[in-house]
């Protein structure tokens, strides 16, 4: 339990039914920050809607609902172009309103944090509460990141979808990121969900690293059943996550590719579906098509069964702040394949966490090779320590105790702006919650 109970606005994505995601992360954290004894009031910019039993059946978790509404299909979310620019100005609209509410609040019971969840721009935090009360912020990814690798890949881009849609993109990425640049440097402490994440951050916003502390997004363990299951014939190598930039989607084709020239007798199962901004799906038609297929997307409940008939997880971006697919790859007792970009891989075991460099296909190829060759050989102990690593990395209990003690620290030097929280390269080991990196 934590030394103090803290009252805290929180402010960003809603839990909602659905396990998997953002709102997932969201359900998971305030679950187990309430339960060490924190008094949150959420405050969240959309119209009001069920959410799971974590949060309604916590007492000293109280919903603020905005008046945002935002639906498919609708005269300004018919096609790519006013999805995206209505989605922003309806989710800032709604941020707005809440001000207000924030404010009113603090008068009658002051908040020792706003706590900004997954979107660095909100617009909920009042005015007058910048500078009086504590601002944390997690960021789940970052505008300048999407922009520079989105920029990066445009030849990509250009293969797949209108120019005017990338166009659009970069446009408002680059609006966002300037936006971004301000408002996160006026946090107290920014709680970045790992390492390379972090440096990406301090690179392209100019964060001032004793203001930052890595502790990585949580996952919902008990969503998958450990198995002990033996490696399937042919295996299953699975592909979890948006087909669209950053995402390493042309170097998934490559190892396939390179695989079905070496006769390696292995299946690739691609799952996901494009943003709203960025389509890469054309790219799968280079795929081999007797040793792969691409379902598209799926619903979030339906991730732990595709998972639970994977044998290897691949995930090859070139940026990606943390990969919730990788740790609840883990989490079922799939192992992982992972570039160094990737954020979740960094502290896994590589017995069951194998880390390679961006675009290297050969060493993709012959890491999901070597993973495969250890599933064959002891596919329980393989598994079993796949489970184990989700079990002490990413376990909420574990992600929230981490977060809660970086908000305490705050609390204790909270006289002046002064560093918000260690940080250095052993940000795991300072609150007294070791990890071995295995």
């Amino acid at each position: 339990m934590p030394r103090k109970s803290m009252h805290i606005a929180w402010i960003g994505f809603a839990p909602a039914e659905e396990n998997g995601g953002v709102p997932g992360i969201a359900t998971d954290l305030l679950h187990g920050l309430a339960k060490l004894g924190h008094r949150i009031d959420c405050f969240f910019p959309g119209r009001e809607h069920r959410v799971p039993p974590q949060i309604t059946d916590v007492e000293n978790l109280t919903l603020v609902w905005g008046t945002g509404v935002w639906r498919p299909g609708r005269w300004y979310s018919r096609t790519k172009l006013t999805s995206l620019v209505s989605a922003q100005i309806v989710h800032g609209l709604a941020s707005l309103r809440l001000r207000k509410e924030v404010a009113r609040r603090h008068r009658r019971e002051p908040y020792d944090f706003i706590y900004q969840f997954s979107n660095v721009e909100n617009l909920a935090v009042p005015r007058r509460l910048r500078g009086k009360v504590p601002l944390v912020m997690q960021p789940g990814t970052s505008s300048a990141g999407e922009l520079k690798f989105l920029i990066k890949e445009r030849k990509l881009a250009f293969r797949c979808q209108p120019a005017y849609i990338f166009a659009i993109a970069v446009i408002v990425l680059s609006l966002r990121k300037r936006v971004q640049r301000r408002k996160i440097r006026g946090a107290r402490l920014t709680i970045c969900i790992s390492n390379v994440f972090r440096e990406h951050l301090i690179d392209d916003y100019g964060l001032a690293r004793e203001t930052t502390v890595v502790v990585p997004n949580p996952v919902r363990i008990d969503r998958f059943e450990p198995t002990e299951r033996p490696i399937a014939t042919p295996p299953t190598v699975i592909v979890l996550g948006r087909i669209a930039a950053r995402k390493g989607i042309d170097d998934v084709v490559a190892v396939a590719r390179l695989l079905s020239e070496l006769q390696v007798d292995v299946r690739f199962r691609i799952v996901g579906g494009p943003s709203l901004w960025s389509n890469y799906t054309a790219l799968l038609e280079g795929l081999p098509p007797e040793r792969s297929e691409y379902v598209g997307r799926v619903p979030g409940s339906e991730v732990p069964a595709e998972l639970a008939r994977s044998d290897v997880l691949l995930q090859a971006s070139k940026y990606e702040p943390f990969a919730l697919t990788v740790g609840e790859a883990l989490a079922a007792g799939v192992p992982v394949v992972a570039t160094s970009e990737v954020g979740a891989i960094e502290h896994v075991n590589r017995s069951v966490g194998a880390e390679t460099e961006p675009g290297d296909i050969e060493g993709m190829a012959a890491s999901v090779v070597a993973m495969l060759d250890r599933l064959r050989a002891d596919p329980v102990e393989v598994r079993a320590l796949a489970r184990a690593e989700a079990e002490r990395l990413f376990a909420p209990e574990v992600v929230c105790l981490e977060i809660s003690a970086a908000l305490e620290q705050i609390v204790d030097g909270s006289s002046g702006r002064g560093p918000a929280a260690p940080a250095g390269p052993s940000d795991r080991d300072v609150y007294g919650l070791t990890r071995s990196s295995g």
